[in-house]
């Protein structure tokens, strides 16, 4: 059998990267910052490899530090599983997980399944309420938050990168025409999200029209009802370009055609200790090859 490094050592290492810190990583692994630094001397003397560039209290990859986690980290979840399916007492993973209703139903709930035959154990519980961020780590276990950034404290992953579309049923887009009219405009209602504010600002500069003051300016805080009102000729959605193509109704017409950056993202968050638990690392592991 081929000579293996020390599990220790490389639980030491796999800690100091998920953690971002070689004093959250000791603290966790209950070892003083030397005996951590020592595990880790072990296995870049095993590897003949510098993995880390040690500055002052930091510690960074190097880029033969991340090839060796990007290779390694994988194959240790899948010890990890065969380990447990050795032990199994057939107990449920349980993941509480805040997700916004629109994500949950146009991108995760299709692609569930997939997630349920890869990890028959892993159940999930779907928490759809107001200020995710803020109870990652209470309540919840992680979230997918529509932010411009998350908090610096939690561990993040952008999921994606997003356009602003405005968008109405295909009767007021015929009415309002191909190009903006900003008397047409100032008569009509806007529908806009409490959690993207700034989206209505970026897509009046960027159509040219300026500031001007609609009709009314009504508050959603889901997403799906915003598409429906939007569909029913109810105002103008200011959406993101995924909201618009997701939902596959034909209702919808987007308005004008401008290249407009959001100022936000969907963002995977959670507290970076989190990580190590096999149900955050597991559902992680799967949005990023699912691509969701």
């Amino acid at each position: 059998m081929r000579r293996l490094p020390p599990l220790r050592a490389l639980e030491a290492f796999v800690r100091v990267v998920r953690l971002g810190s070689a004093k959250s990583a000791a603290s966790d692994l209950g070892l003083s910052p030397s005996a951590l630094s020592r595990r880790v001397q072990a296995l870049e003397d095993f590897t003949g490899k510098k993995l880390f560039q040690r500055q002052h209290q930091a510690m960074k990859l190097t880029d033969d530090g991340q090839a060796f986690y990007d290779a390694v980290s994988p194959k240790l979840e899948e010890l990890a599983e065969a380990v447990e399916s050795q032990v199994d007492t057939g107990q449920v993973l349980r993941l509480h997980l805040g997700v916004p209703s629109l994500f949950g139903g146009q991108r995760l709930f299709p692609r569930l399944a997939e997630l349920r035959k890869l990890h028959p154990r892993l159940h999930i519980d779907i928490d759809t309420s107001p200020n995710q961020e803020a109870r990652v780590g209470d309540t919840l276990d992680a979230a997918i938050i529509l932010k411009e950034q998350p908090d610096p404290a939690l561990y993040s992953l952008r999921l994606d990168h997003n356009r602003v579309y405005a968008i109405t049923s295909r009767e007021v887009a015929e009415e309002l025409g191909d190009k903006p009219d900003l008397a047409k405009l100032a008569k009509q209602t806007f529908l806009i999200h409490h959690d993207l504010p700034d989206s209505f600002t970026a897509w009046k500069k960027a159509t040219g029209v300026g500031e001007f003051t609609p009709v009314a300016v009504d508050q959603y805080d889901s997403g799906q009802l915003l598409l429906e009102a939007a569909a029913n000729g109810l105002g103008i959605a200011i959406m993101h370009d995924d909201h618009y193509r997701r939902s596959g109704d034909d209702r919808l017409a987007r308005l004008y055609d401008f290249e407009v950056e959001s100022p936000y993202s969907y963002w995977f968050v959670c507290r970076p200790r989190a990580l190590d638990s096999r149900p955050v690392r597991l559902f992680h592991d799967w949005l990023i090859k699912a691509g969701l």
